[in-house]
């Protein structure tokens, strides 16, 4: 899945190349060691503030290669297309980082209530929106394929670091997690090497590592993207440190059939995109594999029961943006979200929604 956001300098811009030093941290850069590469089907950039650290860049953009290569549904041959390959008749032995995805993933599957579902796959891959060979299924190509879509389905065997998928024709579509996921390890490699103020973009999976090098303890500004708008266009900011940015919306990556549009987001219990009022979802977290599945299981759930779902998770902050181009923050994001003016939107209360 394609998620995307926008980070911007106080003047809704990428314009922190222009920070300057701060006197608590003479090791900053005031322009980053940065490289940009076209990853997992996305333009990834990475900057490093901190003085002396450029080689890291090279490191973390190894780690996302050999994620990716792994993780992957659209590669022959990698850990996920073997699974998948083998589902109804044989468990398959991964590696640590492929098997801890998963065992997360199937957590969440579990902890959502089944709105975010690992084995996705057999609906994915028939829809296979973004793609050349996107295509809208049939009815009964769906009601084929949606008791395939069952991560109860997923067994794990810890001790020896099998992945069995029990039916003929299941497959794995870690797509909703992965990216996040490896966001995650990009700024694990990161501080394994020092690093402590960087940015990690990864086709819109945002981490701000420490504080901006504009002042001591002074947060970033995170625009968030208008879903109705090319990226870099910003409907609001929040303030952010330590934590990630991650988005799902509807008018990044989609298909159109006789007139209707149809987002990649797959709703696992119809197997049909998801349709419902909202426009975007944005989940400010500590790790981006929290915001990636939190995004996909809110879309899923809606407005008011999004909401009430993220209100009840201690470690999460979401914006929702409505189709009639209304704005609701979470609690924890009240006084510190601000709409950029004349944006079009509008900031509306959850309490209001019937």
């Amino acid at each position: 899945m394609k998620k995307w956001i926008a980070l911007m300098a106080t003047a809704l811009a990428l314009g922190l190349a222009g920070c300057g030093k701060s006197a608590a941290k003479p090791q900053l850069l005031e322009t980053p060691d940065q490289d940009t590469q076209f990853q997992m089907g996305t333009v990834v950039t990475l900057r490093i503030y901190d003085r002396g650290k450029k080689a890291v860049l090279a490191q973390a953009f190894k780690r996302i290669t050999t994620l990716a290569d792994a993780i992957t549904v659209n590669q022959k041959g990698s850990a996920v297309d073997q699974i998948n390959a083998a589902a109804g008749k044989h468990p398959v032995r991964v590696s640590k980082d492929v098997f801890r995805l998963i065992q997360y993933a199937k957590a969440y599957s579990q902890k959502s209530n089944g709105s975010f579902d690992l084995a996705i796959g057999p609906i994915t891959s028939m829809w296979h929106i973004g793609f050349n060979d996107e295509r809208k299924p049939s009815q009964r190509e769906i009601d084929a394929a949606l008791p395939l879509v069952h991560y109860q389905d997923v067994q794990l065997d810890v001790a020896k670091r099998t992945v069995y998928l029990t039916k003929k024709g299941m497959q794995l579509d870690l797509g909703g997690i992965a990216k996040g996921f490896i966001t995650d390890e990009v700024i694990d490699t990161f501080k394994q090497h020092g690093v402590t103020t960087a940015i990690a973009d990864l086709g819109g999976n945002i981490y701000v590592l420490g504080h901006s090098p504009k002042g001591p303890k002074r947060d970033w500004t995170v625009g968030i993207q208008d879903p109705k708008e090319s990226r870099g266009t910003a409907l609001g900011t929040i303030p952010a440190a330590n934590q990630t940015i991650v988005t799902s919306g509807i008018y990044e990556r989609y298909m159109k059939v006789d007139g209707k549009v149809y987002m990649h987001l797959m709703n696992p219990r119809t197997g049909y995109p998801f349709d419902n009022e909202l426009m975007g979802v944005s989940i400010i977290t500590k790790h981006s594999v929290d915001g990636d599945a939190l995004s996909t299981a809110t879309f899923d759930k809606g407005l008011k029961a999004g909401m009430a779902f993220i209100e009840k998770d201690t470690n999460a902050e979401a914006i929702f943006i409505t189709k009639s181009k209304q704005v609701y923050v979470s609690s924890g994001l009240k006084n510190k979200f601000k709409l950029v003016k004349n944006s079009g939107y509008k900031l509306a209360n959850i309490k209001d929604v019937k």
